[in-house]
């Protein structure tokens, strides 16, 4: 290991702390232990461990080898080679913190670019600089409305058509927060009752946040007009999961009057890449935006008239003061929303609705496919996006090890 300091430097912190040596720091822990006898394995070469990591790596099946149904939420899609090519490029890999804006515009820029075009992809009039991944922006939606209504309410309802890792983190985040009870009535239902009427009839007056999610898990597309219009008039707010690609091709969460828009981010422009990391996404209406949490940039123009960019609405602070923050998240995944800016862009407008159609289509084409396998039943009554739920005539998990045997990941 490599320590930067000198011996002088070293002998001035001891003595700054009234010790003379730096085995004294180490007194409290047994001597026994101190100086263990490890056994490893003697050294090996460069070349050596090159070829036993790529003997590893084999034993891994990636989804450049077969084809992947797995789905859930993380997706392969084509990503264009510029993508990568650009946010490889030093300037964006080694960029500094944005909290210094004298010295990070293009970092600042970067974030305004992706806060716009999520934005304008969700329908809503702000966003943030991104989250951790999908999960956590629907955990955080949640705060946002407990701190919304003060902690007066304490009722979130969160659909059953949600990704149920999303819903364990929801729970996570929020189960007796103050008191705060996060309930899945739908649960227990067929997947076709998995439908927003069925969950009209739970919001009450004492339900601060109502958690849905679209295309559902089940790829299922609802119109929830309706019961955003039900929440509202219970005074609840609204937070909608999408799918960004989804969004390309479907009615906009916004023009349903939703007041919170968040989802993973990972189809737009990011390999599957063993799980993360991935990108959150959170877009909100105006009348929300200070309590959003995580970063927020804007455009400004400076003393010479010239536009720049700043974070705004909140202090760096803020993100780290427990009890007083929005929120106790304070970093954001900063390349992955470059990276999905950066896909946004080249894809356009119609590009993105080209893949949405196409993600559309052959998701239908598979369910006519095995609607025509003799004991196979296409379960989902309505349209439906990337997944559907097939209904098999042996249990499902033996149908995944002879798909396996044939090379699919069922």
């Amino acid at each position: 290991m490599y320590i930067p300091h000198s011996e002088a430097e070293r002998d001035e912190m001891l003595a700054a702390i009234g010790i003379d040596k730096i085995d004294a720091l180490f007194e409290a822990v047994p001597e026994k232990f101190r100086f263990p006898n490890l056994r490893l394995d003697p050294g090996r070469s460069e070349y050596e461990v090159e070829l036993e990591l790529k003997d590893i790596a084999k034993a891994n099946l990636t989804v450049d080898e077969i084809p992947c149904f797995l789905g859930a939420g993380a997706y392969k899609h084509i990503i264009p080679a510029a993508v990568d090519a650009i946010i490889s490029r030093s300037e964006f890999y080694t960029a500094y913190t944005p909290y210094q804006p004298e010295i990070s515009q293009g970092t600042l820029q970067s974030i305004f670019e992706f806060q716009t075009l999520i934005a304008r992809l969700t329908g809503m009039e702000a966003a943030n600089a991104s989250h951790y991944d999908g999960a956590t922006a629907c955990a955080e939606a949640g705060i946002l409305a407990l701190h919304h209504h003060r902690g007066k309410r304490s009722k979130i309802l969160v659909s059953a058509g949600l990704n149920p890792m999303y819903r364990s983190t929801m729970r996570t985040y929020l189960q007796d927060l103050d008191g705060t009870k996060a309930e899945s009535p739908q649960v227990m239902k067929k997947i076709s009752e998995v439908s927003p009427d069925s969950l009209i009839e739970a919001i009450d007056e004492d339900t601060s946040l109502v958690m849905i999610q679209v295309p559902d898990f089940f790829g299922q597309i609802w119109d929830y007009s309706a019961l955003v219009k039900a929440a509202h008039e219970k005074g609840a707010l609204v937070a909608v999961c999408a799918n960004p690609i989804a969004l390309a091709l479907l009615k906009s969460p916004g023009s349903m009057d939703a007041d919170i828009v968040v989802g993973e981010g990972q189809p737009l422009g990011m390999p599957l890449s063993f799980g993360g990391p991935y990108l959150g996404f959170f877009a909100v209406r105006k009348e929300l935006v200070r309590k959003m949490s995580g970063r927020i940039v804007g455009e400004t123009v400076d003393a010479r008239g010239q536009r720049g960019y700043v974070l705004t609405l909140t202090a760096r602070e803020q993100h780290i003061r427990r009890e007083k923050a929005t929120s106790n998240i304070c970093s954001n995944q900063g390349l992955n929303a470059l990276t999905a800016a950066v896909y946004m862009s080249l894809m356009g407008k119609k590009g993105m609705q080209e893949v949405a159609q196409q993600c559309y289509e052959k998701a239908h084409y598979a369910a006519r496919k095995i609607s025509k396998i003799r004991g196979y039943k296409i379960v989902s009554h309505t349209p439906f996006f990337h997944e559907f739920a097939v209904r098999c005539p042996i249990p499902a998990f033996e149908v995944d090890e002879m798909l396996l045997n044939h090379g699919i990941l069922g």
